[in-house]
């Protein structure tokens, strides 16, 4: 596995990471910026997820039905972790959180429900954790739905606060990286 984390950093850094000035979904400003629907959408990129993922979904205290997250930044990584799960053998299911409400039809915030039943657990999969602000909404609203989720797991976790904001509301984190260990796997 440590194989596949080397080569999903070199990934990473070279078609994801950006440094100048930029202002983050949470508000902040940064020096540099992770892009990672980048990496998400290129063919290596989306393979060496869904394996990394599901090697960690493996490793959960308990199992999962599927995973999610808010769109866009999660749509990528659903859809490598869900069929790398059918390639594994591990079925898992994929559902996308909207931003908004549909507006129409059934009004739903959730995308692909029609695959779960209330009480199932899901794992939510974010790919940058800044301050956990879009996460944590994703996951107020999948339990709305009627899921249970306990897990996110990650990318990159920026390290600015967003596992103490997400520890302190009961949720557990999980990151591929954190951004001292992706840069130290880059530049060591």
């Amino acid at each position: 596995m440590e194989d596949l984390k080397k080569r999903l950093a070199s990934l990473l850094y070279e078609k994801s990471y950006k440094e100048g000035n930029f202002v983050l979904t949470s508000g902040k400003k940064s020096d540099y910026y992770f892009d990672c629907k980048q990496t998400a959408l290129h063919p290596e990129g989306s393979y060496l997820l869904g394996r990394i993922f599901m090697q960690i979904i493996r490793n959960l205290p308990y199992p999962i039905v599927g995973v999610g997250g808010m769109t866009l930044g999660a749509d990528p990584l659903v859809s490598s972790v869900v069929l790398t799960s059918y390639l594994e053998k591990m079925p898992l299911f994929g559902f996308i959180v909207r931003k908004k409400a549909k507006g129409h039809g059934t009004n739903q915030f959730l995308e692909g429900l029609a695959n779960f039943s209330s009480g199932d657990r899901v794992c939510i999969l974010e790919d940058v954790i800044t301050t956990g602000g879009s996460v944590l909404k994703a996951c107020e609203r999948v339990k709305d739905s009627g899921l249970v989720v306990e897990d996110i797991i990650c990318v990159l976790d920026r390290e600015e606060g967003g596992r103490a904001s997400l520890e302190k509301e009961g949720y557990n984190l999980y990151s591929i990286f954190t951004r001292g260990e992706l840069v130290a796997l880059v530049k060591g």
